[in-house]
């Protein structure tokens, strides 16, 4: 193995490793919200949604879970080189969990009631954000199907990038819960969606400067 191929490896490991990392923060919150929906957990007024409805809150879980976990290792150029088979079979499990986590957190948007700690601007944030993970999404399943690897690539980056958003967003609400306490309403919005903006940011800028690595 030359040293130009064991640099390119343990690149590519820390970037799953990076990316797995950053699910985790939505999966970990997904399933202690599991667990406080299947454990006959006491209403509250941040659950009483949920509760009420669980199954937009399961489906967004579900979603999130494989497409943020599994996602992370379609972003590995060796093994889509390598293993093309199964980097297909697994993003036809991922295309339509990545729909189903952006859709179903659509859905929550619009019917369930906001709790106290949000407000209308953080509401229509995730309508704009949901519909471009999901818009994302359909243009790179459009673009393989035209064999357009490179748009392909573009749009699937932007797609993950959209759902890693609360893995950011917790990096950008730590500081500021550690400075100023708990955001207001309009706070909490703002930083929300810099965790989307950050995001879609850093996709661009790996779009843009490693085409190579991440063609499909």
């Amino acid at each position: 193995m030359t040293d130009k191929m064991a640099t390119r490896r343990e690149r590519a490991g820390w970037t799953v490793t990076a990316l797995i990392g950053l699910g985790l923060i939505p999966v970990l919150a997904g399933g202690i919200r599991l667990a406080e929906l299947t454990g006959g957990a006491t209403v509250t007024p941040d659950n009483a949604r949920f509760l009420a409805s669980p199954v937009p809150i399961l489906l967004h879980i579900v979603g999130v879970t494989v497409y943020t976990v599994l996602g992370a290792f379609q972003f590995v150029p060796r093994l889509r080189r390598r293993k093309p088979g199964r980097h297909r079979k697994a993003g036809r499990l991922l295309a339509p969990c990545g729909l189903v986590a952006a859709l179903s957190g659509m859905w929550m948007a619009v019917f369930y009631a906001l709790p106290e700690h949000d407000g209308p601007l953080l509401a229509v944030f995730r309508l704009v954000f949901g519909a471009a993970m999901a818009a994302s999404i359909v243009l790179g399943l459009a673009a393989v199907r035209r064999r357009d690897f490179t748009a392909h690539r573009a749009w699937m980056i932007r797609g993950y990038a959209i759902g890693l958003g609360a893995g950011t967003q917790a990096f950008v609400l730590a500081p500021y819960y550690a400075i100023a306490g708990p955001p207001d309403a309009l706070a909490r919005a703002l930083l929300l969606g810099a965790g989307w903006v950050i995001n879609l940011i850093v996709a661009e800028a790996i779009i843009q400067r490693w085409p190579v690595r991440f063609s499909s």
